[in-house]
């Protein structure tokens, strides 16, 4: 196997909450790395650990060759990528910039276009994990664009990350991110229904989070059920219909039960009613015994 180059240069832009802590496990890369940031204070933590700093986007891609930029919005993107004092003014081809902000699909499928005419390649590489995960290098980074140009980011990356995954062309590493964070605040959202009922039943729900936290960390949480390449209806003989038979069961009895007991307890449970109307359909198996005798969600 051919080792990879690292003798190109790597730039960062962008050094907040996110980028401050990517930044700094890129410091590793043997080509050097050079940051820029709006707030010249913002570098002087990843300058002392060997970094170089300059004041535009424009002298970053003089330096680099692999180009993260960590913004605010598509608008900052759009600034940092063609704006005056941009990466479009000094990159030279075979210039791969790679979008970790999330941003619109359509903003990195046309930013992608705009480069792609000047011989750059775009990337949108959106991230999950954290600034924790960043620090710990376990962060989950979504790439969209062309192979050549993920095999080149790869190992840079991978300073930062244990997860690097192609999802497709340019646009496609924020739509699966998109995709990702849906789950992540439904959860969120979950969590605050499921405290509600918790509290309003006498439960301690500080000591539920932990109980939430441990069992996740054994069960995977909501991912334990996403290993399928398609949501298409399951055949009866499939070996995943007696899978996802079984968790629907399980979850339409319980998700019944909380319902019920909100109930008693006039407490509102919006996502738990969608939640049995739904989990069944959603698993690929249709609805179980106990959400087609609750039509609606609704257990009493």
């Amino acid at each position: 196997m051919t080792a990879p180059d690292t003798a190109f240069g790597v730039g960062f832009i962008g050094l907040g909450n996110m980028g401050a802590p990517i930044a700094q496990r890129f410091v590793a890369w043997p080509g050097g790395l050079t940051v820029c940031d709006a707030r010249p204070e913002a570098t002087e933590k990843v300058v002392a650990a060997g970094a170089s700093a300059v004041a535009t986007a424009a002298e970053v891609a003089e330096r680099a060759r692999v180009i993260s930029i960590t913004v605010l919005d598509d608008a900052q993107v759009r600034s940092v990528v063609t704006g005056p004092g941009g990466i479009l003014e000094t990159a030279t081809p075979g210039t791969v910039v790679a979008v970790h902000s999330t941003i619109a699909p359509d903003t990195a499928v046309e930013l992608g276009e705009i480069c792609a005419a000047r011989g750059v390649d775009l990337v949108d590489a959106p991230v999950s994990g954290g600034a924790s995960g960043a620090e710990q290098g376990r962060l989950a980074i979504m790439v969209g664009g062309p192979r050549a140009a993920y095999e080149k980011v790869k190992p840079v990356f991978a300073l930062a990350s244990d997860m690097t995954i192609h999802a497709g062309d340019v646009g496609a590493g924020t739509r699966m991110k998109l995709a990702r964070n849906l789950l992540h605040f439904i959860s969120f959202t979950a969590a605050t229904e499921a405290s509600r009922l918790a509290e309003a039943a006498g439960v301690d729900i500080v000591k539920l989070g932990k109980v939430v936290r441990h069992t996740d960390a054994i069960t995977g949480g909501a991912g334990a059920i996403m290993l399928r390449d398609t949501t298409a209806p399951i055949a009866d003989d499939d070996f995943w219909h007696s899978v996802f038979t079984h968790v629907r069961g399980l979850g339409e009895k319980d998700v019944a039960l909380a319902l019920e007991l909100a109930a008693d307890l006039d407490v509102d449970l919006p996502l738990g009613r969608i939640a049995l109307e739904r989990l069944g359909d959603g698993l690929g198996v249709g609805p179980g015994e106990i959400a087609a005798s609750h039509p609606n969600g609704v257990t009493r």
